[in-house]
């Protein structure tokens, strides 16, 4: 059986110290954010703040199935992201397109429905990987996470629909 009330806060925790690192190697080592990253930052935050609202309501039954489902749904979210990045990452060179213009840019002019295709078609900065630790860059570290996160979501719906059923029971 999973803590529940242990599990939440380390995931917001988790979030927490991974945007923050994220946002140490955009501010002090100067690595800017593509589109793709700063989206995947979105998962983590979606992620990160369902886990606090989840730890700190501390809710009964359907409830926990609820926290858990919208984890899961953002975690899910952000492995897509995540996993599209990675798969970016290692097409040959020159199959990626060049580098297009920022994230902001991009919904600034032009809808988001024009916006959304462009940014996962990728762009030179996306393609390109300028940090790694262990042999992982950072979207494959991000994708490591999230998927983690996922899975953990997905435990916990099986968990709370356990005991919603023993509970009908």
């Amino acid at each position: 059986m999973i803590r529940i009330r242990l599990v939440y806060p380390a995931i917001f925790v988790a979030c927490a110290g991974l945007l923050g690192f994220g946002l140490y190697l955009q501010h002090v080592e100067h690595l800017d954010p593509c589109p793709l990253c700063i989206l995947q930052r979105i998962a983590f935050i979606a992620t990160g703040l369902t886990a606090l609202v989840a730890a700190v309501h501390n809710t009964l039954k359907i409830g926990k199935a609820i926290y858990a489902i919208t984890l899961t749904i953002f975690a899910g979210i952000g492995a897509g992201i995540a996993g599209w990045h990675v798969w970016l990452q290692h097409m040959p060179r020159g199959k990626v397109v060049e580098c297009g213009p920022g994230l902001e840019y991009m919904l600034d002019a032009f809808p988001l429905s024009k916006a959304l295709p462009m940014i996962f078609r990728g762009s030179g900065d996306c393609g390109k990987i300028v940090w790694n630790f262990l042999g992982l860059s950072i979207p494959a570290w991000a994708l490591v996470w999230i998927i983690l996160f996922t899975l953990t979501g997905l435990a916990l719906l099986v968990q709370a629909l356990r005991q919603r059923k023993h509970a009908a029971a």
